[in-house]
């Protein structure tokens, strides 16, 4: 489980440290920076798939990601004593993420590239490279709890002796240790945590038009993870049903449409989901299901999936859902929050009311000052500790 989620620079959050529980609720008015914290998350997950660095390009690079305001925020410009303006840089360029996790946690550190004098400068110079990358143990980044670590191109491990022993020399700055790196003998502590991050799931978009996939029959397949798009739905369900948690997949429905259930009905492989619901004389088809029924049913797909992630992260669950429906999708992610670490962002206030009932809910109210993102209540005395490493 994640502890502490660290945010620097990057878009509305300049210098961003949350604790983070076993339900995590981002909750605020639009535009206080909820998206941000969903999309960072994803950065760091891009890092466990060597996509970090054309992820940011897909956002506009550096120029478009970083911290718009001064590097410095007063206590005299927050209170509208002084305007707000730039003074002369003091530390470098940098977009940081990071984590402390239970068992390891990671940093990195993306900057500008150094500027080429070659008489052919490279068509890539605007892209963002890793400056560093480090993994340790417990909450600190201490130098006895330094696990494994990367500056520049140069990537070092910890041997059994403790010593440090170096790994690579000439590592390239699109490439993260994470994706490259991970050796079972030379640094096993990489590899388990890249595979930790990369089980991390998001939703944040399921396709419920005319033509959506999830409305049409389509082969099936056992399907223990349902699809981003929930496109395979039939299929999702049907492994539910045989190798998961059946009574439960019943019990969702029910919940949200009293005396209604849901089968997968098999033609030839091709699956497709059939819902009764009470008072019809036959089934409706998926394709005949409004947009809510069937989004509906793509998130109990989605949270009672047979093979749960150690992350769980959900980007305004409550889209084209009616409101009567909020307090059954609060209890199927409070549900979901048993079996994994759960972050959810949403504005929907029928949705918040019934997290926070949940157990173990923690409830994050942003708001956001001079275009900086902060914790609504919240004392800076009171954030986790956290220390960025140098370069």
């Amino acid at each position: 489980m994640l502890d502490t989620l660290a945010i620097r620079s990057y878009r509305s959050l300049r210098d961003f440290v949350i604790p983070l529980g076993p339900l995590n609720l981002v909750t605020g008015p639009n535009g206080s920076g909820k998206s941000n914290i969903y999309k960072a998350l994803r950065l760091l997950a891009e890092t466990a798939q060597g996509g970090v660095i054309g992820s940011l390009a897909r956002e506009g690079g550096l120029a478009s990601t970083l911290w718009a305001g001064p590097e410095t925020v007063s206590r005299a410009m927050k209170r509208g004593e002084v305007p707000v303006e730039g003074t002369v840089r003091k530390n470098p360029v940098s977009l940081g993420l990071g984590f402390v996790g239970d068992t390891f946690s990671y940093a990195i550190d993306l900057g500008l590239p150094v500027p080429e004098r070659s008489a052919t400068p490279s068509a890539f110079s605007l892209d963002p490279v890793i400056k560093g990358e480090f993994v340790w143990a417990g909450p600190q980044p201490r130098p006895g709890a330094m696990l494994v670590e990367r500056r520049g191109g140069l990537v070092r491990a910890r041997g059994e002796d403790g010593e440090w022993q170096i790994v690579y020399e000439r590592l390239p700055g699109f490439d993260s240790m994470l994706a490259q790196m991970a050796d079972p003998r030379r640094t096993p502590e990489l590899l388990a945590l890249r595979e930790e991050m990369r089980s991390w799931r998001f939703y944040d978009h399921f396709r419920t038009d005319a033509a959506a996939p999830a409305r049409m029959p389509q082969i099936g397949t056992h399907t223990p993870v349902l699809g981003h798009d929930g496109t395979d739905l039939a299929a999702a369900l049907q492994t539910i049903r045989e190798i998961g948690d059946a009574n439960a997949l019943d019990e969702a429905v029910d919940d949200a449409f009293p005396g209604a259930s849901v089968t997968v009905e098999s033609h030839d492989g091709r699956f497709e989901t059939i819902m009764r619901q009470h008072g019809l004389l036959r089934p409706l088809r998926a394709v005949e299901l409004s947009d809510g029924t069937l989004r509906y049913l793509l998130w109990i797909a989605a949270l009672l999936s047979p093979r749960p992630p150690s992350l769980l992260i959900l980007n305004e669950p409550e889209t084209s859902l009616h409101p009567d429906l909020l307090p059954a999708l609060g209890r199927l992610i409070g549900q979901a929050a048993r079996h994994s670490q759960v972050v959810v962002v949403s504005h929907a206030n029928r949705l918040i009311a019934a997290l926070e009932a949940e157990d173990g809910a923690t409830t994050l109210a942003l708001e956001k000052t001079l275009g900086e993102t902060a914790v609504l209540g919240r004392d800076p005395l009171d954030r986790p500790a956290w220390k960025w490493m140098g370069r």
